[in-house]
């Protein structure tokens, strides 16, 4: 069994806006080869969570970490995604699924994005 990774973003329906999440979810491959990594998205786009997660879980992944590629925690991860993962414990039991924070809120996420906007002053 295998540990697996949802990236969990909000979606749109514009196909071209999942492009950085695309590439997140390659670099995450590249940097861990082997390991299960999905994109799921809470609407306008496919795969749901609950479609990502089945997928990890056929693929035999015991347990997955589910990462909300949000800035904060505003509504959708602290109302819609809990429901969500809900629903997807329920349907399969024997995984363990784990709600991570929103990757905005990881440290080296905002100093990223702070330095992002200091060279942007810098060339602006």
């Amino acid at each position: 069994m295998q540990d697996g990774l949802i990236l969990f973003a909000h979606g749109a329906r514009d196909p071209s806006w999942a492009a950085p999440f695309e590439a997140v979810a390659q670099r995450v491959r590249q940097a861990r080869p082997g390991q299960a990594v999905r994109l799921a998205y809470l609407e306008c786009m496919t795969p749901s969570l609950v479609e990502a997660g089945a997928a990890l879980v056929a693929e035999g992944c015991a347990q997955v970490l589910v990462l909300p590629m949000f800035l904060g925690t505003g509504g959708h991860v602290r109302k819609d995604l809990p429901v969500l993962l809900a629903q997807l414990q329920q349907a399969h039991p024997a995984a363990r699924f784990t709600l991570l924070g929103a990757i905005g809120e990881v440290d080296s996420v905002v100093a990223a994005m702070a330095q992002a906007a200091a060279a942007a002053l810098q060339e602006g």
